[in-house]
């Protein structure tokens, strides 16, 4: 469980490992805001169909036999960006990095959750979440601090070096853990494109799994489009590496949030996770208007707690809602719903700012969160009365 759990850790850092170079990209290769975006829009375009398919390939193929194939992916993508002399190479180095993680998220906790006993699930799954979220903070921390302090030439692909000799490490440690069996008659199963949510969960998972990881994501992605602008405008900072590690701060932290014993009870504490998550947010905007370093630290930490949370809870219920043999694809659902929402502020903010500045942008997709939120909190009522027919473990 050791072994896997660091291979995530190493491929959750890669998978973000790009936020604090955009700006460089973009410098580079005369990039304006519309291709920077699609920059990033076209990772999640083939992300998300990936995660929609490799979860039914990951029954007929083995886990591994996948998780293998992603990292590769990934050591491909790695070295379009290291060998990038124009900006085709780059938009190819995405949609292999999108390919890759797809494939990844789509079969990493499942094979994790294989290799553990069912009383153990919980924690499996605690300690995937908390992995995910650091490797997620990693990424862009140790891309900033490469750029900011190892000055060598050319200063944009030396990140690139260190996420390669992480992925060939992660590869290494993968063939140390033992293969998933997959039998012949499901080597003859029709792979069948499928988001596999069961009927008898589907709204449950919808309202109390879908819409709470897609609002986290969404409300994580406006964090990530404010900060860069904040540290270069209100703080005045040119070094590169202060928005990698306030961002390593947040998801870290929201990390960490998820070793605090109260509220106990799921239900509530979604609730609570929820409810941080979105005041967190407000208190980050707030900070944009007010130029705020105080405001955008508590912002941080209220948001570090309620996304944290969030997070656990969503996942728990991807994990335990459904039978064993629908965890695989439900997971991958899961994702699904992530990271749809985590392209929505990169989008929605292209899209805004034509009409508005950034902060105005913002609150709109703020407000947008709000709504959702609301929603969930309703809709748990319902879930809660229903709690003790639902299968949890």
């Amino acid at each position: 469980m050791k072994r896997m759990l660091f291979v995530s850790l190493l491929m959750s850092s890669g998978a973000t490992f790009m936020t604090p170079l955009f700006p460089l990209y973009s410098e580079t290769f005369q990039l304006n805001s519309l291709q920077i975006t699609a920059l990033f829009a076209i990772y999640a375009a083939f992300l998300l169909p990936t995660l929609l398919v490799t979860g039914a390939i990951g029954s007929r193929w083995g886990l591994k036999r996948v998780i293998r194939s992603s990292i590769w992916i990934s050591i491909l993508s790695t070295l379009f960006f290291l060998g990038s002399i124009d900006a085709w190479m780059l938009y190819v180095a995405r949609i292999l990095e999108g390919i890759a993680y797809g494939a990844f998220t789509g079969t990493a906790v499942a094979f994790l959750m294989k290799q553990t006993l069912s009383n153990k699930v919980s924690t499996v799954l605690k300690l995937s979440g908390v992995t995910i979220l650091v490797g997620f903070g990693l990424g862009p921390a140790i891309a900033g601090i490469t750029l900011q302090y190892l000055q060598l030439v050319p200063t944009i692909r030396v990140p690139f070096w260190i996420l390669l000799v992480l992925l060939i490490i992660s590869l290494i440690i993968l063939e140390t853990i033992p293969k998933d069996v997959v039998s012949l008659e499901q080597k003859r199963v029709k792979t069948k494109v499928s988001l596999g949510v069961p009927s008898n969960i589907r709204s449950h998972f919808w309202f109390m799994v879908g819409l709470p990881i897609f609002t986290v994501f969404t409300i994580q992605g406006i964090a990530f489009s404010l900060i860069p602008t904040f540290v270069k405008n209100v703080i005045h900072s040119s070094n590169l590496s202060v928005s990698g590690l306030i961002i390593f701060v947040l998801l870290s932290g929201a990390a960490l949030a998820q070793f605090i014993p109260w509220p106990k009870h799921p239900v509530i504490r979604i609730r609570f996770g929820i409810l941080l998550l979105v005041i967190g947010s407000w208190f980050i905007v707030s900070s944009g208007l007010t130029s705020s370093f105080p405001i955008l630290w508590t912002g941080i930490f209220i948001q570090a707690i309620g996304g944290g949370w969030t997070f656990q809870m969503s996942l728990r219920f991807a994990g335990q809602l459904p039978e064993p043999e629908a965890q695989p694809r439900v997971i991958s659902a899961f994702y699904l719903c992530a990271y749809t929402g985590f392209i929505v502020p990169v989008i929605g903010v292209g899209a805004l700012t034509q009409f508005l500045n950034l902060n105005s942008s913002l609150i709109v997709l703020n407000l947008f969160a709000l709504l959702i939120v609301v929603y969930v909190l309703i809709y748990s009522i319902k879930f809660n009365r229903d709690y003790s027919i639902v299968t949890l473990k």
